[in-house]
């Protein structure tokens, strides 16, 4: 039993002063969690009990679908990250240290290498698969922006799963089987969410799905089809665009346009200067980003904005990108900031991406590569050409479907799981293979598979919350019955103990505040921001041989007998 007197929780007033989003607040103010230091948290009695709960039930799912579990350190050695070539590839995300001989370790912040080399030094026949196995690991990465408490720290749990395959045919079906098993996971944390197409970047492979759970302060974007169900983030939306099939433009003239830092004033000076109706839309942005250390720009109309996420994820083997800097241009001093134009790109040593509504035989107003001038009707495959078409504008809603070309919708959420077909990738890389029917040697294949434990607790906390506290689904929460003593007889704590044994010996898992210093008033808001999805009152209606019993996630309300209050709480809960 958990008693409040003893039990380790303070809860708070006041929202914490770091707090951006409603599960960060409330974790805190509930007693769940206290922050470490950026992104690094502990968990406090209630919050360590939501968690294993959360915890258990992915456990539960991932034996039920045949998969074994198996367990990885989190320091780990540079040699097999070097054979990925993913020392270097994580770049700044990874937590490098160096053991008291000099030898190079990481912190885990995934485990496909342990992952392989255990089933290549275990298994060496075809006879020996499929396999999957999966493991429940604390993972580090260092992020640049620790933010929302729990949901995206530099320390959090993952489960990881990985299937082990002959051919292609059996990671399809080890795929299907582990989809299933997200669902079923997800369906019990009472999580509503939504399965979307998305790209698999830097962990390699083809076929990738994320599970989403919609959040209004989620970190992902992701776009939706109301007609035809499509769904992906919005790195993999893939941008519906007609061949161009316009004029052919006169050729391309450049006119003065003095104080135009913006494209809405580049606007008005160019229907003033010419007239018509030009919009943004008609002009051209020439973005510059260092990526991995090499100048580059992405054209896109003017109307949007360059999206780096979507970028990264399209420019395959790019591990740093960024936009260029004043003192980028300082080092260029050929490129001028604010009037770059693709036009003369091959003579300024820049590589030209496009985002593919720039298409062949389009005309553009952009820069003109000098200092208050640009151009008008610069034409692509005329006066510029590109290394490659990438997604890179910002999706907006009402953008089209790629599959049935309705306008879409746009919604936040959160990623609770990450489904991948790595393929080859790290079985190549570390010599995993096993012998066929034939005694050939064949290449294993593999699926990755991931559910972020920690951050599950945040999202079911998102999705559930209200405007007095958190809100808890009844599997997940740290207790079943939240039992309240709001009195100051004795004769009322009495009975509640008794009734809190009762209810144990039945079974269920009761908190029980039995404090004797708290008012009831300060008992009841404690109640309900811990967010029990049952709360027992006893209290002056005891008095009349009656307790209250509460429904936390409707508000509903109803009076037990004494006599027989344990039996009816068994009966409402049940």
């Amino acid at each position: 039993m958990l008693r409040m007197s003893t039990l380790l929780l303070r809860t708070l007033r006041d929202d914490p002063a770091d707090a951006e989003v409603a599960s960060h607040r409330l974790l805190v103010r509930a007693g769940y969690v206290r922050r470490v230091a950026a992104g690094i948290y502990s968990w406090l009695p209630l919050g360590y009990r939501t968690y294993r709960n959360i915890e258990n039930i992915i456990r539960e799912e991932m034996d039920n679908a045949g998969f074994q579990e198996v367990h990885f350190p989190s320091l780990l050695p540079r040699e097999p990250y070097e054979e990925t070539n993913r020392w270097s590839e994580y770049g700044p995300d990874l937590f490098r240290l160096k053991d008291r001989r000099g030898s190079d370790y990481l912190l885990g912040p995934t485990h496909e290498e342990m992952f392989t080399l255990m089933v290549k030094g275990e298994f060496s026949s075809y006879k020996d698969l499929p396999l999957s196995i999966y493991q429940i690991q604390t993972k580090f990465r260092d992020e640049p922006r620790p933010r929302s408490g729990i949901i995206r720290g530099r320390e959090f749990v993952m489960k990881d799963s990985y299937s082990f395959d002959i051919d292609d045919a059996g990671l399809e079906a080890s795929y299907q089987r582990h989809r299933e098993a997200y669902i079923k996971t997800f369906n019990r944390l009472g999580l509503k969410f939504n399965i979307v197409s998305a790209m698999s970047g830097a962990m390699g492979g083809s076929k990738s799905e994320e599970f989403l759970a919609p959040c209004p302060t989620g970190e992902d974007t992701y776009v939706l089809c109301e007609k035809c169900g499509f769904a992906a983030n919005v790195e993999a939306m893939v941008t519906k665009v007609a061949p161009y099939a316009g004029d052919v433009a006169p050729a391309f003239e450049v006119f003065d346009s003095p104080n135009t830092p913006t494209i809405d004033s580049l606007v008005e000076l160019v229907n003033a200067k010419f007239g018509g109706n030009i919009t943004g839309s008609d002009t051209l942005k020439n973005v510059l980003l260092m990526a991995d250390g090499e100048a580059i720009a992405i054209l896109v109309p003017g109307d949007r904005e360059v999206d780096l996420k979507r970028v990264a994820a399209n420019l395959p083997g790019v591990q740093d990108l960024r936009l260029f800097e004043d003192e980028d241009f300082a080092k260029n001093p050929a490129l001028v900031k604010g009037y770059m134009g693709p036009q003369n790109a091959q003579a300024l040593g820049i590589k030209v991406y496009a985002d593919p509504r720039i298409t062949l035989g389009s005309h553009w107003i952009t820069g003109a590569n000098e200092k208050d001038k640009h151009a008008r009707y610069v034409t692509h495959g005329r006066d510029f050409s590109v290394v490659a078409f990438v997604e890179a504008a910002e999706v907006k809603a009402g953008d089209l479907c790629p599959q049935c070309e309705t306008p879409v919708v746009i919604d936040r959420a959160i990623e609770i799981g990450h489904i991948f077909q790595l393929g080859r990738k790290y079985a190549q890389a570390l010599g995993l293979t096993v012998l066929d029917q034939n005694g050939k040697a064949q290449v294993v294949t593999m699926g990755s598979y991931g559910i972020g434990v920690s951050r599950a607790v945040a999202a079911v906390a998102e999705q559930t919350y209200d405007e007095i506290g958190l809100n808890w689904p009844a599997e997940i929460a740290p207790a079943d019955v939240h039992l309240v003593a709001a009195g100051k007889d004795d004769s009322i704590f009495e009975y509640a103990a008794k009734l809190a044994l009762e209810l144990e010996t039945a079974g269920l898992t009761v908190l029980f505040d039995d404090r004797r210093d708290a008012s009831a008033g300060v008992k009841f808001k404690d109640a309900e921001l811990i967010g029990i999805p049952y709360i027992v009152i006893v209290g002056k209606s005891l008095a009349e041989g009656k307790i209250e019993f509460r429904v936390r996630n409707v508000g509903s309300k109803a009076e037990f007998d004494v006599a027989s209050a344990a039996s009816e709480i068994l009966n409402a809960i049940r």
